[in-house]
Parts: structure tokens; sequence; C-alpha cells
């Protein structure tokens, strides 16, 4: 169930739209703050505060990467393996993770902190490599620039 402010906040997005429907991203990214995920519980919260199907709030959720359907650590590591970061460097930094901090992509570190998220393209290719920590963008990535960065989030 949803937090009084957070269906406060759907109702908001949804008054603004003649279709409910239209408010289904912004309330998934409601939901995903709330849970933390996209639980089945979050979901069918979703489908009850718009008034939809649950199969299209499940459908929409699965198509687009920014949504999670599991577990995550309390921050997400995005890291660009894309050409321009991979010939800079990207596989030594996936390596370096998974050694330092025993972090597998899509999983998360013992400690509950991190989880990573292998990406394609984070647009920043003129300072690869490059990787997002939540939604803080950091490029020119070495270990230890990575080490020093993620120093800064408990």
């Amino acid at each position: 169930m949803f937090s009084k402010s957070a269906i406060k906040e759907i109702e908001e997005i949804r008054a603004k739209y003649p279709d409910s429907r239209s408010a289904l991203l912004p309330a998934l990214y409601i939901a995903q703050r709330e849970y933390g995920w996209l639980t089945p519980e979050a979901m069918e919260s979703v489908a009850s505060a718009l008034n939809i199907p649950s199969a299209i709030v499940k459908g929409v959720s699965t198509f687009y990467a920014m949504f999670k359907h599991k577990q995550m650590g309390r921050h997400l590591i995005q890291l660009c393996t894309n050409i321009s970061c991979m010939i800079l460097g990207a596989e030594t930094l996936v390596d370096f993770l998974k050694n330092k901090y025993g972090l597998e992509e899509g999983g998360i570190t013992p400690n509950g902190r991190f989880s990573l998220v292998i990406m394609e393209c984070i647009g920043g290719c003129d300072v690869a490599p490059v990787m997002l920590v939540d939604n803080d963008f950091y490029g020119n990535l070495t270990e230890e620039k990575i080490e020093n960065i993620l120093g800064r989030y408990q």
C-alpha cells in the first residue's frame, strides 16, 4: 500500500490527464521510489490507483529498463560498456567492481549498499568511461576514481 503522500502525488498527476493510463509512467516511478523496486504489490497498487488492468501495468513496467523488478541495493551503479567506454577500460572497471565490492551485474553487494547494471550507452562518450550512481553522472573513470566516488554513498 502506498503512503498517503504517494497516493496524493499519483492523484495530482492523474488529474492532469483525461485518460488515467497517461499517468502510468510517473506512477510507476513513484511506486519504485516507495517500494525500492516494482514488487507485485507495487504494481497492483498502481493498477488500483489508476483504475487500469494489472496486465497493462506489468507490460509497461517490463518494457522499460528504468524500472526494476527485483530488489536492488540502496544505490544503483549503472556502468556504460558501449564502444567508447569499452575501448577506454570499462571492462576492467567491471572486473574491479566484482573484485573490490563483490558486485556482479544485476546483483547486490553483500552489505546491500550497491547494485550494478551494465548499460549500453549513457551518452557520455566524450568523457568515457562513464557511470551513473543513482542520478549522479561521473566520467573519465579509473578504479581509484570509482573507489572515491562510491565512498560518498552510504
